[in-house]
């Protein structure tokens, strides 16, 4: 069961937003190449994107104490980019905040204007890029990341700041990272596993955080098995070990060390239902992922069902990689 959540914006952000939208829609008539376009032919109102399965996807609702903080960064966000219109950060964060209260469609939208004033900003493609993956428009999001690795060849790498801070308050990833992570999760949800594998590679050379090399391996270890380069994926977990400094990727670590025998299924096992939570969805897909590396593929798939009855959690990578997995072997 879907339910439908719309923010509420102040006056200022609609006018806003209504601009933004009208110049992105001119720019793709226009058949601007940095601005792409957003694609949401077929999509009734309301709707999202369309799940791998042929689902409807709608925004989250939200509890109350987040929709107050979110609701209140998306203002601030607002008033922020009405002071400086074509100001790419003010452009980022408008679409970063638009994106946490799950409007993906209007985020991509902003993302494709401010490509029209700056088209060579690489932080524009790496954040358009993640938000047609959470659409289920992988091949847009590919393009988007390999296009933000073309503009940063050769440069410097920066800090992300985070929309979402973590409890410590430090940013954990960077740009460079951010582009390779997204571009490996792309292709891993097609299945296209030699180049997820390639990307992640990419991914764990610029990973320069605990956490960012926690969440590069993980997935890099699930494709090298799936890949049967086993002694790869060895060298993988041989690098990982509870001792690490993680601040928030702990369902990749407690999964690895699933993976590696140090933990048991009920030491990672989360919530279902009503109760999912983004860990909890996280750590369900690689569980799925465990009984199938180890021969069990009807528990694989039934875990894989389970985590997609927790709709809330719709644009999570385990739900989106889940989704991948079902639609996958239905056709084959």
């Amino acid at each position: 069961m879907t339910s439908t959540y719309r923010p509420m914006p102040s006056p200022l952000a609609t006018t806003l937003f209504l601009g933004i939208s009208l110049l992105a829609a001119c720019a793709a008539d226009e058949g601007a190449d940095a601005a792409g376009g957003m694609d949401a032919e077929g999509l009734a109102p309301g709707v999202e994107a369309t799940s791998f399965l042929g689902d409807t996807l709608r925004s989250a609702e939200l509890p109350p104490e987040v929709l107050e903080v979110y609701q209140a960064r998306y203002d601030e966000a607002a008033a922020d980019l009405a002071e400086n219109p074509e100001n790419v950060d003010a452009l980022i964060w408008m679409g970063r905040r638009t994106a946490y209260l799950g409007e993906y469609r209007e985020a991509i939208a902003t993302y494709s204007h401010a490509l029209t004033l700056h088209p060579g900003d690489a932080r524009l493609y790496r954040h358009r890029g993640h938000r047609y993956l959470t659409v289920r428009e992988p091949d847009n999001a590919i393009a988007d990341f390999e296009r933000g690795l073309e503009l940063t060849e050769g440069e410097p790498d920066q800090v992300e700041p985070d929309g979402l801070p973590n409890a410590m308050d430090i940013p954990t990833s960077t740009l460079q990272f951010n582009i390779w992570y997204h571009l490996a999760l792309a292709h891993y949800v097609q299945g296209e596993f030699e180049a997820a594998a390639e990307a992640q590679r990419g991914c764990l050379d610029v990973a320069v955080h605990p956490d960012s090399v926690v969440a590069c391996s993980y997935w890099l270890y699930m494709t090298l098995m799936r890949l049967g380069q086993e002694d790869e994926a060895a060298e993988v977990l041989a690098g990982i070990n509870e001792d690490m400094e993680i601040i928030e990727s702990t369902a990749y670590l407690n999964l690895l060390l699933l993976f590696k025998g140090e933990r048991t299924i009920e030491d990672v096992v989360g919530p279902a239902g009503a109760d999912v939570s983004l860990q909890s969805t996280t750590t369900a897909y690689g569980l799925g992922v465990w009984h199938l590396l180890n021969g069990r593929t009807e528990a694989a798939h039934e875990t894989w069902e389970r985590l997609l009855e927790g709709r809330s959690q719709w644009a999570a990578f385990g739900y989106i990689a889940a989704e991948g997995e079902l639609a996958r072997s239905a056709i084959g």
